[in-house]
């Protein structure tokens, strides 16, 4: 903690007060320039390119267009430029029975300037399909009292023109908005511990820990829309990267236009998300390698990141501000230092339900990745006919032949026990240790489960033996991987 470096403002950092990472301004829906009408042609009829699998035929056809000063110049049309070409792009991959390893000139070139002037990688990420994919269905605020309330938002774009992925990324985007509260108090409270403000601190604590319980019950709204089946055999396998993809087709990743070279990337991930990692730092949550514990002489990947973990290597796919930002509140994070300095019990008794309350999410969070991941991963695919694009096809052959890498479910548990570790009070590290939260919807009070491990694992897992794959890549940081990112070679994601 630098107590002489001023603490970071929002708006150097272009994060909004009341739109937290989302932007200040609604995003744009479609690029007011007509010289990029093809490209919002071909993106307008995705899923129906996607349906009769003429994306590749149709996409070859497209002109180099140049990617004008103008657009450079104009950040909402900038992003709305990357959005577009990243849809466009993992469709093209991944949008037919075998993946393609080369894009095409007309999609590689202006994809590759703009994602470098945005400093986000080319393919389809968490702000191409989260953070700037939305609008509102009413824009008149004397028709409807909140125009950003969840049921008067639409997608600007999808890959399938289903519900339940527009559901699957809305649910997202409200995370953030109701997030923007969480990261105030958060900021608040650093500010008035600097100032030595115990009263202050507490109340900016006890608001954190509320806005926390209100993003685990936006979480669990999931299912009211997205049906899991759906997600995990048709929209899941459009997310994903190129990096270790070997075994699916993709040896060497994908070849970015005709002279280009062979790039990895690994897919789009709630992961890369600034929020949670905000909170993590703000509260000085550290989060260590899959497998390890804090005490084993292992640097710690939150607060103070080293460069080979998953958790920072996704700071890579996040706006270029958004990195920044988290590297300059890392710097500055003083609240368990003041909360454990000042051995005031109302000031550790805020903390801990700040932590109690994160722990709750992450638990939540589990429920989700075993709804939506591991259980359909373990039903009998003999029994569905369903038509299978691509990466979903190849994966399920991967899955029947048990060679699974990626520990997710153990990698979001250690994630959630780390969380609950670090409380301030003897009684708090009890209980959020032994413990599985369970914080009712409109109630920022934990009510106390205790479960043993081995039933936890079973209800997690769907009593499956098997570790299971998310698509952005192996959340396990092995010293002996001989990639620098300490990703290991596993497919994972979302």
């Amino acid at each position: 903690m630098n107590k002489e470096l001023p603490l970071p403002t929002l708006e150097e950092y272009e994060i909004s007060a009341v739109n937290g990472f989302l932007p200040k301004e609604m995003p744009i829906a479609k690029l007011s320039d007509s010289y990029y009408k093809k490209w919002e042609a071909v993106v307008a009829q995705l899923p129906s390119l996607l349906l009769t699998k003429k994306i590749r035929e149709v996409v070859d056809r497209l002109p180099i267009l140049e990617v004008k000063q103008s657009l450079l110049q104009n950040v909402g049309e900038l992003r709305r430029a990357y959005s577009v070409l990243c849809f466009i792009t993992n469709a093209y991959v991944w949008g037919v029975d075998q993946p393609c390893e080369i894009l095409p000139d007309c999609i590689a070139v202006p994809l590759l300037r703009i994602s470098d002037e945005l400093g986000l990688p080319p393919l389809a990420t968490y702000s191409s399909l989260v953070l700037w994919n939305y609008q509102p269905i009413i824009t008149n605020p004397d028709l409807i009292d909140d125009v950003m309330d969840l049921s008067n938002l639409t997608t600007l774009n999808t890959f399938t023109g289903g519900i339940d992925e527009s559901w699957f990324y809305l649910v997202s985007v409200m995370t953030e908005k109701v997030g923007s509260k969480c990261v105030m108090a958060g900021m608040n409270a650093m500010k008035t511990a600097r100032q030595n403000d115990i009263d202050s601190v507490v109340k900016e604590l006890q608001l954190l820990a509320e806005g926390i319980d209100n993003l685990g019950s936006i979480l669990m709204r999931m299912e009211e829309m997205c049906d899991p089946h759906i997600f995990y055999y048709r929209m899941r396998p459009y997310l994903a990267g190129w990096k270790n993809m070997a075994e699916v087709g993709l040896p060497r990743g994908v070849k970015y236009g005709s002279k280009g070279e062979y790039k990895y990337f690994a897919g789009g991930s709630n992961a890369q998300s600034s929020l949670i990692q905000t909170l993590d730092i703000i509260l000085g949550i550290e989060h260590f390698p899959t497998g390890k514990k804090n005490g084993e002489n292992q640097k710690t990947i939150s607060a103070n990141s080293n460069k080979n973990s998953f958790i920072n290597e996704m700071r890579n796919y996040m706006p270029k501000k958004h990195r920044e930002f988290l590297q300059h509140l890392s710097l500055v994070s003083n609240i368990r230092t003041f909360v454990l300095d000042q051995k005031v019990e109302k000031l550790t008794l805020a903390y801990d339900a700040c932590l109690a309350m994160l722990k709750s999410f992450r638990d939540k969070h589990i429920q989700i990745v075993t709804r939506y991941i591991i259980l359909q991963s373990n039903k009998n695919k003999s029994k569905s006919r369903a038509l299978r694009s691509g990466l979903s096809k190849d994966q399920e052959s991967k899955q029947l032949k048990g060679t699974g890498g990626t520990a997710l479910i153990p990698f979001l548990k250690q994630c959630r026990d780390e969380t609950g570790s670090i409380a301030a009070s003897d009684w708090g590290k009890k209980v959020l240790s032994t413990a599985v939260l369970d914080v009712h919807r409109h109630s920022v009070i934990p009510t106390l489960h205790k479960r043993s491990a081995e039933k936890e694992m079973d209800e997690s897992a769907g009593k499956s033996k098997k570790s299971k794959l998310g698509l952005a890549g192996d959340w396990i940081v092995d010293a002996s991987s001989d990639e620098e990112s300490g990703i290991g070679r596993s497919a994972g994601h979302w």
